[in-house]
């Protein structure tokens, strides 16, 4: 094993540890650690076993291996900013939602305390 994958597993390790710390601290959503979870584990499978890497390319028709974790990651990628392309959007509607809905109560607020202002100004004129 060169002194390179000896690296890349090591910090590959320590990736994974940071990703649980954050998930355990609660700074960071199981759903959104999974993508680097596996980003983590399959790099540190191909840098452990480089004969996978090898066959799995071979199998795939892929010329240079780094070129199939390269592809593998980028479109691990892609799905992740589709997924939190998905999240932005139902957020940016709840949060439209919710700032129409305050404005509604803001305004009746408004016109019950205008009211009730009304009202008792009536009533102290009338005695």
């Amino acid at each position: 094993m060169s002194r390179l994958q000896v690296l890349i597993i090591i910090l590959n390790l320590l990736f994974l540890l940071y990703i649980s710390r954050l998930i355990i601290k609660g700074r960071l959503r199981e759903e959104y650690a999974f993508i680097w979870w596996i980003s983590a584990v399959f790099l540190t499978i191909f840098s452990i076993w480089t004969k996978a890497q090898n066959e799995v390319s071979e199998f795939l028709g892929v010329t240079v291996p780094a070129n199939l974790i390269f592809g593998g990651l980028i479109f691990l990628i892609l799905i992740y900013l589709l997924h939190l392309s998905l999240v932005n959007s139902k957020l940016q509607r709840n949060v439209t939602k919710l700032t129409q809905e305050f404005a509604i109560l803001k305004e009746q607020l408004e016109r019950l305390s205008t009211g009730e202002t009304e009202k008792s100004t009536s009533t102290e004129n009338q005695s």
